[in-house]
């Protein structure tokens, strides 16, 4: 192994950073991940090292990443919680990218948002940029991955959305719907970090897949998918977020927040760039039909129970 032979990944034990490191290791490199959640089944044995975050203690993080060529990081937080906030992450981010600057790291791929700006009054996009800007300020080789929304075998935008179609007999849509997202496959946004880390010239990039829908076209294609066709009524912004409310507090989570919405409802999740994906999410839908949406996927579980596996549809 020479000198910077070390892939380092952070939350390999979770979501995008497990394909991540998937695909590492097929390539027959030698991965490590940083992780809040060490006590988390390891799906990769000893072939993966874990190493705690260390963010109150930056020179035990740098030493944990001595000997790391390209380190991939997936680490954010979807919303604010009692035990973990927006502006806490982009504190910890700026900690971590400042350690692996001292640890001699040559190249950093980052997985971001689409169209984050460091004036939105939106808290994560707002966040968001501000880690972008951090990084940059390393003068680190780096990859800025943007992305929208998510889907695979451990997905919760998709799934839940599928959950309410199967649970109850009608869908409630922000205003009217009309609002563009473009959906990216996990082992797609794998292929594409994985990229990213054999180069070294500075990019940004919108990772998109290959169908763009509005919300109202997602949510139809889904229920026809799956057989559950509902009624697609139209509501004001505050009956919304109040049913959204509603439900998270019969399932224990956060189901959608007032950023979430006003971010959507604004097009931020939308860019029209030409797709760097390949895989159709209506086709990984009608392949997963069976077990899409039949159980209900919680942010805030996996948040706050680190020693349990990210459940697969």
């Amino acid at each position: 192994m020479s000198q910077k032979d070390i892939h380092a990944v952070t939350g390999a034990f979770g979501y995008s950073g497990k394909y991540i490191t998937s695909k590492l290791l097929e390539m027959g490199k030698t991965v490590i991940t940083l992780t809040n959640s060490p006590n988390r089944p390891n799906p990769f044995g000893e072939r993966v090292k874990a190493f705690a975050f260390n963010f109150d203690n930056p020179s035990r993080l740098a030493a944990s990443l001595a000997g790391v060529k390209v380190l991939y990081n997936t680490y954010w937080v979807r919303f604010n919680h009692q035990d973990f906030t927006h502006a806490k992450a982009v504190e910890n981010s700026r900690i971590l990218f400042e350690a692996a600057a001292r640890a001699g790291v040559e190249r950093v791929v980052h997985i971001s948002i689409t169209n984050p700006d460091i004036n939105s009054p939106l808290e994560y996009f707002r966040g968001k940029a501000q880690v972008e800007q951090a990084l940059e300020q390393t003068g680190v080789s780096h990859a800025i991955i943007r992305l929208a929304v998510l889907f695979g075998g451990e997905d919760i935008l998709v799934n839940n959305i599928a959950w309410t179609l199967r649970t109850f007999p009608l869908f409630g849509i922000f205003g009217d719907g009309s609002y563009r997202l473009e959906p990216i496959y996990v082992d797609d946004l794998a292929e594409i970090a994985v990229a990213q880390g054999q180069g070294r010239d500075n990019v940004t990039l919108d990772a998109v897949g290959p169908e763009s829908f509005s919300y109202r076209e997602l949510v139809e294609a889904i229920a026809g998918i799956i057989g559950r066709k509902r009624p697609i009524i139209q509501l004001p912004v505050w009956a919304a977020e109040a049913a959204s409310r509603m439900i998270g507090y019969f399932v224990n989570d956060v189901l959608v927040t007032p950023e979430e919405i006003e971010g959507l409802m604004n097009g931020l999740l939308y860019t029209g760039a030409a797709p760097m994906g390949n895989t159709r999410l209506t086709n990984w839908a009608r392949d997963n039909a069976d077990a899409l949406g039949r159980k209900y996927a919680s942010e805030l579980a996996r948040r706050l129970n680190r020693e349990e596996s990210y459940e697969r549809l």
